[in-house]
């Protein structure tokens, strides 16, 4: 109960999910267990080559390997229980596991932020320090910037679930998403979220801008030397080994800030929805695809594993 005027609180939500209608639903069934099972198939795979691979025991695989770790992290974290609830009638989340889902999705989704930032740092020293990348970028140095990431991550992950827990809701209970987060928990707060939305947007600029400040910084002198090399076929194969991550850290920032820098719009949006999607289906499911396919160590790698021999 609110001692303020007697109104009970919250104690269960109900997810609206994407779509209404039993035939929509049962198609939107299928379409997320297959990209649950891409998604999670094809992180394992990758991490299943860099560790039985020895050329690949480097430190950008090493990254790669935990940036696959948060990507099945990411879709667990969402889309079992929304698989549940499409074969429910009752679409309910209790209170508490709705903060258990936000704070999980935001600790995978930080730790994400921060290994991109660690892998744009390494491709840096590797093109623009070629000499000394190893003394650089020793193993000492890879743990503290995973180590880094994960407790930068979950610093970020329970500041915002203990804010968002001193909310009160006392109705309705309806989120008109397919799972816990943010922004769709302001809408519903009976209390000021004034206070949450300055936290968030401070969030933001350590969580974004900063990590964003250090990509442009780093691809910047990255660019300035690839354009320094005198052979054009040098050029390419120097920018192909960053142009992955490139496509990557465009996709997971791009829908990041969408969703969570606009501090202005408390309306529930259609958007958000498409945004939720990208950011913890699609982007996880298509990493793997982007790594595998535009990267021929990874591609003999997952051949050599899976069929012991390496591509002609």
């Amino acid at each position: 109960m609110d001692p303020r005027n007697g109104t009970a609180a919250v104690s269960e939500f109900i997810l609206l999910g994407l779509m209404d209608g039993k035939t929509s639903q049962s198609i939107l069934f299928v379409l997320f267990l297959l990209s649950l099972l891409v998604t999670t198939g094809g992180n394992l795979s990758i991490i299943l080559a860099i560790l039985l691979e020895p050329q690949l025991h480097n430190p950008m695989y090493f990254f790669l390997g935990n940036l696959s770790l948060t990507d099945i992290g990411c879709i667990t974290v969402t889309v079992p229980h929304m698989l549940g609830n499409l074969l429910s009638w009752k679409k309910t989340i209790s209170f508490a596991g709705c903060l258990a889902q936000l704070f999980f999705f935001h600790l995978l989704a930080g730790a994400n932020c921060f290994l991109l930032t660690a892998m744009a740092y390494d491709r840096y020293l590797a093109i623009c320090h070629p000499l000394d990348y190893s003394s650089r970028m020793k193993r000492s140095v890879q743990m503290v910037l995973v180590g880094a990431s994960w407790a930068c991550a979950f610093t970020n992950a329970l500041t915002h679930t203990v804010a968002m827990s001193t909310l009160y809701f006392c109705g309705p209970n309806i989120i008109n998403h397919f799972f816990c987060d943010i922004p769709p928990l302001f809408q519903l707060s009976c209390s000021s979220t004034r206070l949450n939305q300055l936290l968030l947007f401070v969030a933001g600029i350590f969580m974004a801008l900063i990590p964003i400040g250090f990509l442009v910084l780093s691809y910047t002198r990255i660019v300035a030397a690839i354009l320094r090399l005198r052979s054009a076929e040098g050029r390419r194969k120097t920018f192909s080994t960053c142009a992955s991550h490139l496509t990557v850290v465009c996709i997971f920032y791009g829908t990041g800030i969408f969703s969570y820098m606009r501090l202005g719009s408390v309306d529930p949006s259609e958007k958000d929805k498409v945004i939720g999607i990208l950011n913890s289906v699609i982007s996880p499911m298509l990493n793997p695809l982007i790594y595998s396919l535009r990267n021929a160590e990874v591609k003999g790698a997952l051949r050599k594993a899976f069929t012991g021999r390496r591509p002609v």
